[in-house]
């Protein structure tokens, strides 16, 4: 049997975030999500959420770790991983969502990436569209944890646009974009679960 692409942190958070899902996406229909990684939370999401189609997507050239998991998936409400880098504009999907789902992604990607991401949702979101967003931020410049600011200088080391974001920034470009904060949601190991909807 082929080993498949695996992360611990997907493993370590998927229940955590689920217990939110369940609530927010209870009258979704289908969910995008973007930078889905080894689509271990793709097809754990799916298989808890029947009721919501899931469509991964991936960088490109990262597409590939995506694949296995998905192909694996024995249900008939989760797509195949669709190629979207999110600074490449306009996105390749015919129509956005009512939902749309990221996890450990903001801190990865360029800050340019972010704006280019809320740029888009701003054109093409519809009304009452929800944005759900997981991992680590900052509050007024601070980092919330000793282990928050270890993390940032590592992300810093493996690339210098890497970057645990200020939350009141990442909002300012949601609000932009014509969104609107519902929830911000503690998370086990100094994590955030930010839920906007589109006004």
């Amino acid at each position: 049997m082929t080993q498949l692409p695996f992360s611990q942190a997907c493993e370590n958070n998927k229940e955590p975030i689920l217990g939110v899902l369940r609530r927010v996406f209870a009258d979704r229909s289908r969910v995008l999500e973007i930078a889905s990684g080894t689509a271990q939370h793709a097809t754990w999401f799916a298989q808890q959420l029947p009721h919501v189609c899931w469509q991964p997507s991936e960088m490109p050239a990262n597409l590939a770790i995506a694949r296995p998991r998905c192909e694996e998936y024995s249900g008939d409400n989760l797509s195949a991983p669709v190629a979207l880098d999110v600074s490449q504009r306009p996105w390749p999907i015919e129509a956005l969502p009512d939902a749309l789902f990221t996890a450990n992604s903001l801190h990865i990607m360029p800050w340019e990436s972010v704006q280019d991401l809320f740029a888009e949702l701003a054109g093409r979101a519809a009304k009452e569209t929800l944005l759900v967003v997981y991992g680590p931020f900052n509050y007024a410049g601070r980092y919330t944890s000793e282990s928050n600011a270890r993390f940032d200088q590592w992300l810093a080391e493996q690339n210098e646009s890497s970057a645990i974001r200020d939350f009141e920034r990442v909002d300012e470009l949601a609000r932009e974009a014509g969104f609107e904060l519902l929830e911000d949601n503690p998370m086990p190991a100094n994590n955030r679960l930010l839920v906007w909807r589109r006004n």
